[in-house]
């Protein structure tokens, strides 16, 4: 049986969330737009739908991780993520330096030290509808993201086992 995943806003704060997963309730940050089902490039909002996770990302030698079936690959200095809607790449993995737009896969802040790519706006990328909609890990206090789902590192690392290739993920209002 596959996993799914489901998201919802936190009553009374739109960009909080509450992620169930198999009857266990976490929490969660969201979109600081809240959640969409018209999301646009820059609007911080999270997509209203369902989205599944494709591969992910970790920072070498930031701590280990539990085995999953989902293939992870290791995210170096060279990793970014265009988020420029007039580039051909746009949201897709780029190698630094990139001369458009983008996100460095690599940050200092500790947010993207496991990163899941989700499948929005992936096949094919309509520009400005989004881009780098991540499942990754969660500011203190569950700030909102840019448009993301953000856990805390202990909730993504209960979840690696549970994750493979097309897991769902359905954000509902």
């Amino acid at each position: 049986m596959r996993t799914i995943i489901e998201v919802r806003a936190r009553p009374g704060d739109r960009s909080k969330g509450l992620l169930n997963v198999g009857g266990i309730v976490l929490p969660c940050a969201l979109g600081k737009g809240g959640i969409s089902s018209r999301k646009r490039e820059g609007d911080g909002a999270t997509p209203l739908g369902s989205l599944r996770v494709l591969w992910g990302y970790f920072r070498p030698g930031r701590g280990a991780l539990p085995p999953t079936r989902l293939p992870l690959r290791p995210a170096f200095g060279t990793l970014g993520w265009c988020d420029a809607p007039g580039d051909r790449n746009y949201n897709r993995p780029v190698r630094l330096p990139y001369p458009a737009s983008h996100e460095t896969m690599q940050r200092g802040d500790r947010l993207y030290d496991v990163v899941l790519v989700l499948d929005w706006n992936m096949r094919p990328a309509i520009r400005g509808r989004g881009s780098a909609i991540f499942l990754h890990l969660a500011r203190p206090g569950y700030r909102p993201t840019e448009g993301c789902i953000a856990v805390s590192r202990r909730t993504m690392l209960r979840l690696l086992p549970l994750l493979r290739p097309g897991t769902k993920i359905r954000v509902r209002r």
